[in-house]
């Protein structure tokens, strides 16, 4: 029922200029999406590492300010002469405490956006120069994740910046995808997966969120309102982990942009187990009360089964943060591996004979 398409992966890190000659891109992956004077536009996260040449040692790309302008500083880390982080994991160093317990030392990539470009929507042509960097102030680890809300003839764009004091969603806006405004931090540390609705209902803005909670709680999805854009509050549970043996036991986060529908607001998303394979699931909600659920798949529609979402740079997994509606069909555009991009397509009348509505 689900067809990847034929030219999957469509966008591998061969396909990308580095934004620097000591770097490498690690990874092309987790776009949003929108459609622009008959283009489909993939606004793509770009992680990038510097090109490591003494294996005793990691250096790590930072951004940091300089007499009021940004650069890209490095990290290194001596590996043997500082025991005291873990290098295991290949997307962060940890500081090791006590009792076992590990905190974030640094991530061992930076991610910038960068613009794709395609007349068809499967074949695309990533742009030369990063299309948005990150800033000191808001992004010294980098920008992640982004979505796309079209409102009238204006673009938002949400997306993770991440520094050293915790992950935050910021916004920003264009109509050209070529100059961007940025609209500052709408929420702050530690969240993420921010999917705005593409309309107001009931006279508000309503968007999907993700608090890490710390301590008590798991990641689980939530729902809040704004009268503007930037002040968000009343926020409300929406979907929480599941129990033990789930395939979404381990978090639950938004994935595109919530599309609308004859039926009401279909809403792919996201769910990972205790062993961090992710993969898609899909709800419909009611057009006017988008805290109500007309109708949800318990299982994933769809999991990471190709060898291309299987491996890679982190596998077994597929993770979406855009979607179109076309010609009957929704197209999913997804990160495979944490490393590449693909698509996958549905029928919508698919959709609603698998949700029983």
């Amino acid at each position: 029922m689900l067809k990847r398409c034929g030219y999957n992966p469509l966008l591998v890190p061969a396909d990308v200029k580095p934004s620097n000659p000591r770097f490498q891109v690690d990874g092309i992956f987790n776009c949003g999406v929108a459609r622009y004077r008959g283009e489909v536009i993939l606004l793509c996260r770009v992680a990038e590492s510097v090109r490591q040449t003494d294996e005793n040692k990691l250096e790590i790309p930072v951004v940091v300010n300089e007499n009021g302008k940004d650069v890209i500083k490095t990290v290194v880390y001596d590996k043997k002469a500082q025991p005291e982080f873990d290098y295991s994991d290949s997307r962060s160093v940890y500081k090791k405490g006590p009792k076992g317990r590990r905190t974030v030392a640094n991530l061992t990539s930076l991610s910038h956006l960068r613009v794709a470009r395609s007349g068809d929507g499967i074949h695309f042509t990533v742009e030369d120069r990063p299309g948005i960097m990150p800033i000191a102030s808001e992004e010294s680890w980098g920008m992640e994740d982004p979505r796309i809300t079209q409102i009238g003839e204006t673009y938002y764009i949400t997306y993770s910046a991440v520094t050293e004091h915790g992950v935050c969603v910021s916004l920003m806006k264009t109509k050209d995808f070529q100059s961007y405004e940025r609209m500052g931090i709408i929420f702050g540390p530690e969240n993420k997966d921010v999917a705005i609705f593409p309309e107001k209902i009931g006279g508000e803005y309503v968007a999907f969120n993700r608090p890490v909670p710390f301590g008590i709680g798991m990641p689980s999805m939530w729902l809040a309102k704004s009268p503007d854009l930037l002040h968000w509050g009343r926020q409300k549970l929406f979907m929480a982990t599941s129990h033990e043996g789930c395939w979404d036991e381990g978090r639950v986060g938004g994935g595109a942009v919530p599309l609308k529908t004859e039926k009401g607001w279909l809403v792919i998303y996201h769910a990972a187990d205790a062993a961090d394979r992710y993969c898609l699931g899909v709800y419909l909600l009611d057009p006017e009360h988008p805290e109500q659920i007309l109708g949800k798949l318990e299982v994933p529609f769809m999991e990471p089964e190709a060898d291309y979402e299987k491996e890679g740079f982190f596998g077994n997994v597929v993770f979406t943060c855009g979607a179109l509606l076309q010609e009957g069909n929704v197209v999913i555009y997804y990160g495979a591996a944490d490393d590449k991009i693909c698509r996958a397509d549905i029928e919508l009348e698919e959709l609603y004979r698998m949700l029983g509505v």
